[in-house]
């Protein structure tokens, strides 16, 4: 009596299923599949799951293996009663009838044997070519795998099938009909949300105090600088500045009469009379007071030529005087690394990200309307715009061949490596609990046409021996 054949180690391993049970090999079309219960194939395997559809089928394979199982039986019965009636005399039509019985039998067991060395050895005998779907499981996967990839994942499979779905029409449809634009800015307005709420602002402060630092230090600012100050000088635009710093030096000096003149009094020599201080002090404010009014006054003074000159010849050098560029950027550099510089960021975050989250969750904010009123106003052109949709659709192409370019291997090993992880008997068991049914018919199949042939051969027979 043949011994147990057991697969390979769980993993995936391809080896032949565990045939026979405790009393030896199962007659063909019993409720044993290959020595397991039939209660045991409701369990799973590495990787293979059993459902209740998959119970449900299994239940109609035995049914099955049942009904072909009786119609071998009954043609061994009609074989037995015909040979029996044969050699009892009973004449010619006993030998019609054996012969198609036996060639049904000899069809019937041909098939059974075909059928069962797909998933299991036939009686538990080491038989070659036997066991076929535990054995070559992982080749099988392989073949699947390559199949699609092939197939399914080719580069002008996906472009064609793209091209023939049309799917930015389609897109521009739906986002143009009542309530889908207000349904997309829903669900944006939710995901920005969700994304803002789970930002920490330690690392959104990081991120943008390097971005804008890194930014600012590998851009000059010297040169724009520069050049935006000529700009203003040619076009006079820094006149109402100066005439502003004139008018407020004067309201300054008014106020503070007695401050400047003090001022000027504590610089003068200890050994000088005191009303020559308070002379000098006087004398010097009113000068400046002259000064700052003559200033303010006259848009022709002198002053005001000097500073248009000064401000014209900084400008030169800041495009142009390696120098002063050199000093402009070390300023830039040294007031990136300020402190007040990052709380200046992180404050600019913390109001963003407060004024996105009030738009975001009122409906009627300026922020949800635009975007209500572009995505009905994008889905409108793009339902309507052959150019754009052309454009869109080819964006979706080129994005989808990218990736089954790229990632066609990791598709395709992903269903070899599924099989490859599949037990052999497990997978076995649940291929027959799906297939098995249909393949019982070839069984059926196989006795009919056998005992039709037999009878067939049988007649020709008598026929040409006369």
């Amino acid at each position: 009596m043949p011994g147990r054949l057991r697969p390979a180690a769980a993993g995936g391993r391809s080896g032949p299923a565990r045939e026979g049970g405790r009393g030896g090999p199962r007659a063909p079309g019993t409720g044993q599949t290959g020595g397991v219960s039939d209660e045991a194939l409701s369990g799973t395997g590495p990787g293979v799951r059993f459902t209740a559809a998959d119970e449900e089928k299994r239940r109609g394979v035995r049914r099955m293996k049942t009904i072909a199982t009786g119609l071998l039986a009954f043609a061994s019965v009609v074989f037995a009663l015909a040979t029996w009636a044969k050699a009892a005399g009973a004449g010619s039509w006993a030998g019609y009838v054996a012969a198609a019985a036996e060639a049904g039998m000899v069809g019937a067991l041909a098939d059974w044997f075909a059928v069962t060395a797909l998933f299991r050895r036939p009686f538990g005998l080491p038989i070659p070519h036997t066991a076929i779907i535990p054995t070559k499981k992982d080749v099988f996967g392989k073949s699947l795998g390559d199949f699609v990839g092939d197939n399914f994942l080719a580069g002008h499979v996906v472009r064609g099938r793209l091209a023939a779905l049309g799917i930015a029409r389609r897109v521009g449809e739906w986002l143009a009909a009542p309530g889908s634009a207000e349904r997309v800015t829903r669900e944006a307005s939710a995901a920005l949300r969700g994304v803002l709420a789970v930002l920490r602002d330690d690392d959104v402060q990081a991120v943008v105090g390097e971005a804008v630092t890194r930014r600012a230090q590998a851009t000059s600012v010297a040169e724009p600088m520069g050049r935006m100050l000529g700009k203003v000088v040619a076009d006079g635009g820094h006149h109402g500045v100066v005439d502003l710093i004139a008018v407020r030096a004067h309201d300054w000096l008014t106020e503070n009469h007695l401050e400047v003149v003090h001022r000027v009094t504590e610089k003068t020599p200890g050994w000088t009379p005191k009303f020559l201080d308070n002379q000098v002090g006087e004398r010097v404010y009113r000068e400046l007071m002259r000064f700052v009014t003559d200033i303010r006054d006259d848009p022709g003074h002198a002053a005001r030529g000097a500073i248009d000159n000064f401000l014209a010849d900084f400008a030169t050098e800041l495009q142009h005087d390696p120098e002063t560029i050199a000093r402009v950027e070390h300023a830039k550099a040294d007031l990136l690394a300020r402190p007040e510089v990052k709380d200046l960021i992180a404050s600019t975050w913390a109001a963003v990200r407060t004024l996105v989250l009030t738009a975001a969750e009122d409906e009627d904010s300026e922020l949800r309307r635009r975007i209500r009123d572009g995505v009905r106003s994008f889905g409108e052109r793009l339902a309507t715009d052959p150019k754009l949709q052309t454009k869109v659709d080819g964006w979706l192409q080129d994005a989808a061949q990218y990736m089954v370019d790229t990632y066609r291997e990791e598709i395709t090993s992903l269903i070899s490596e599924t099989v490859a992880g599949w037990d052999a008997a497990d997978a076995s068991r649940k291929i027959e609990a799906n297939v098995g049914r249909d393949l019982q018919f070839i069984r059926i199949n196989g006795t009919v046409v056998g005992a039709l042939a037999g009878l067939l051969i049988h007649t020709v027979a008598v026929v040409l021996g006369g």
